[in-house]
C-alpha cells in the first residue's frame, strides 16, 4: 500500500475577489484559449486570483490539488512500483471551510475542493491520495508531502525537501536517511532534467520524464477529480483509456472547446 499526501494549513474561508479589468499587457482572452472564459481578477495573492498562480485551483483550467501535486507524486509511486493504471478509482471530497464557489459578475472564488481523498486499486496495490488545504499536519514527523509505502520489512517515505527515511519493521533496525539531493537556483534540479531531455535526443534514448510515463501518471490524477465530480467510483481500461461500461463518466474524458478553439481529432 502507498498513501501520497499534501498537508497545508489554510487561512479558513476564502474571500470573494473582485473581479477587474487584464493587465494591458496580457491577452486574457488567448490565456484562457478553448477553456471558459472567467473575468479576470487580479494577481494570485491571498483569496486565490487565477493569474499567474491561482489558476490551479479553478477547475475551468486545471484541477485543484490533485491535478497541481498529484501528478508529482503519483509519478513516483508508477515509477517504484513499476505501475502503469489502476482497476478502480474512488475519490471524495469537498469545500467545507472555503466555502461554497462564487462566480459572478463583480466578484469569485475558486471552486476546487479544499480537502480531497481519493483511492486507485490496482492488481495487488491500494494506493491513496489525501490533501488538505485547513489544519496543518504537525502531528507526522515528516514533511507535509510525500509518499508512504507500506511494506513487508518497514515504511518507507519518499519527500521532498527534506529527503527519504526507511523505517524498518519490529525491533533493533536501524533509520536510514538521505538527505535530498536539489541543487540551485530552483531547488528543483529543472536544469538536469533539461540536461538529460537534451542528451536523450541526441543519444536517441527516452529520457528519465518520459512523455508515456508522464501521461499514465497525469491519467490518474484526472481520473481522481472525474470520480469526485461523479460523486462515485469508476473502473478505467487503461490500454483502450475509456471508463468500464459508463458512458456518464467518458463524457468527462473530453469537452466542448469554447471556439474559435477546435477539439484536436487524432
Amino acid at each position: 500500500m502507498v498513501r501520497c499526501f499534501v498537508l497545508y494549513g489554510g487561512d479558513g474561508p476564502e474571500e470573494p475577489r473582485k473581479n477587474v479589468e487584464p493587465p494591458k499587457e496580457l491577452n486574457w482572452d488567448m490565456w484562457c484559449g478553448p477553456a471558459p472564459m472567467r473575468p479576470y481578477n487580479g494577481d494570485s495573492g491571498r483569496g486565490g486570483g487565477i493569474h499567474p498562480r491561482g489558476f490551479r485551483s479553478y477547475l475551468d483550467y486545471a484541477n485543484g490539488t490533485l491535478g497541481d501535486w498529484g501528478v508529482h507524486w503519483l509519478d513516483q509511486v508508477r515509477w517504484i512500483t513499476e505501475r502503469k493504471w489502476p482497476k478502480t478509482v474512488y475519490s471524495t471530497g469537498g469545500r467545507p471551510i472555503k466555502g461554497k464557489p462564487i462566480l459572478t459578475k463583480e466578484h469569485q472564488t475558486t471552486d476546487a475542493p479544499d480537502h480531497q481523498v481519493a483511492t486507485y486499486e490496482f492488481d495487488d496495490l491500494t494506493v491513496t491520495w489525501e490533501h488538505r488545504q485547513f489544519a496543518g499536519n504537525p502531528a507526522e514527523k515528516t514533511e507535509s508531502v510525500g509518499c508512504f509505502f507500506y511494506g513487508t520489512k518497514g515504511t518507507f517515505h519518499m519527500g521532498w525537501q527534506r529527503g527519504w527515511t526507511f523505517y524498518p519493521l519490529g525491533k533493533g533496525g536501524n533509520e536510514i536517511h538521505e538527505e535530498p539531493q536539489l541543487h540551485q537556483p530552483d531547488g528543483q534540479n529543472i536544469k538536469e532534467l533539461w540536461a538529460d531531455f537534451l542528451n536523450a535526443i541526441e543519444t536517441n534514448r527516452r529520457p528519465i520524464s518520459d512523455i508515456e510515463e508522464v501521461l499514465y501518471s497525469t491519467a490518474m490524477s484526472l481520473l481522481g477529480m472525474l470520480s469526485l465530480k461523479l460523486g462515485r467510483s469508476v473502473r478505467w481500461d487503461g490500454e483502450k483509456e475509456v471508463c468500464v461500461a459508463d458512458p456518464e463518466a467518458n463524457k468527462l474524458l473530453r469537452r466542448e472547446y469554447r471556439k474559435p478553439w477546435v477539439y484536436p481529432e487524432a
